[in-house]
């Protein structure tokens, strides 16, 4: 099979007959096998029903129903598991995302050999305060953490070799940086297509300002788990065994002076009555707290069980 295109979505019943349409005039233009699986992630319209009638009129047509909404990522993590396609292309149901991309980015996974190719949006028809600037500054903060020079992370619109989606992980809200995950999975071949941004047609945005800030916290995970993600010891346990040594000296060094200008018989005062003894002795209780805090994530690590993270009502 050439092409699996896996398309997640909330409530988009007006814009799926459409889509679906449109994806069929691409595929049947240029005579490619494929399959298309809708992901229904908790709607509460007629989106279900949409895709039972749309798998009745093309045996191309495939559907996972959610029991309730688990998240962009927790679908895409289900449609990736099915998808069988040599080339894997995620879009979004709401006809932002244009089909007619779909050739040139599978010729890109196929004749140039790019590992995954993200559309860039270059032209977007959303609001600037709302939406563009935040987007902005969102994709700046991610090239400098990551390292990966792409200009639109959060684009829906992406083309993957086969083999890259079945090795990457996505949970909780990474799908923004999937291509952070290929890159860390061992994927470094990646590249970056300007696509068609139209205008929504149908409905109303599912996603508020809120993504902006969760994509940030969610960029600071990813940037942790790549770096430490395996070895937590090597952060918590250095970052500990350090403060405890700096708060062990200086508990020492006041004993030691104690001690002197007693022998000396040099007035003093109680070690307790002394502010360092106390920021000393913080910092060796904080500096075990993070030793253990390491060692409690490597025990983690060894001893974890993958669990299901959504649950499946339905499959077409």
């Amino acid at each position: 099979m050439n092409i699996s295109i896996v398309i997640p979505l909330l409530n988009e019943e007006e814009s799926l007959q459409e889509l679906h349409q449109w994806i069929v005039n691409v595929m049947t233009a240029n005579n490619y096998s494929y399959e298309v699986i809708f992901i229904d992630d908790g709607s509460t319209d007629g989106s279900w029903n949409s895709i039972q009638q749309l798998a009745e009129q093309n045996p191309n047509i495939k559907g996972i129903r959610f029991l309730r909404n688990y998240g962009k990522s927790q679908a895409l993590h289900a449609g990736f598991a099915k998808a069988q396609g040599d080339v894997i292309i995620t879009m979004d149901a709401d006809l932002q995302d244009s089909p007619d991309e779909i050739p040139e980015l599978y010729n890109m996974i196929t004749a140039k050999d790019y590992d995954l190719v993200s559309g860039w949006k270059k032209k977007r028809y959303d609001s600037v305060i709302a939406k563009n600037l935040p987007s902005k500054l969102f994709n700046w903060a991610a090239r400098k953490t990551s390292g990966v020079k792409l200009n639109d992370f959060n684009c829906g619109l992406k083309a993957y070799k086969n083999v890259v989606v079945k090795n990457v992980e996505v949970s909780g809200e990474m799908h923004r940086y999937i291509p952070v995950l290929a890159k860390n999975a061992g994927f470094g071949n990646i590249g970056e297509k300007v696509v068609i941004h139209q205008a929504r047609k149908y409905g109303t945005s599912k996603f508020g300002m809120s993504r902006f800030i969760n994509g940030f916290l969610d960029l600071i995970t990813i940037w942790f788990l790549s770096r430490f993600g395996k070895r937590p010891m090597h952060l918590f346990g250095a970052m500990g065994v350090l403060m405890f040594i700096i708060g062990f000296l200086s508990a020492l060094y006041i004993g030691i002076i104690k001690l002197y200008k007693l022998y000396n018989n040099e007035p003093t005062i109680l070690v307790t009555s002394n502010p360092w003894f106390y920021i000393a002795l913080a910092t060796m209780v904080i500096g075990t707290q993070l030793f253990l805090a390491g060692f409690l994530g490597e025990i983690i690590l060894r001893t974890k069980n993958n669990e299901e993270r959504y649950k499946i009502s339905e499959v077409l």
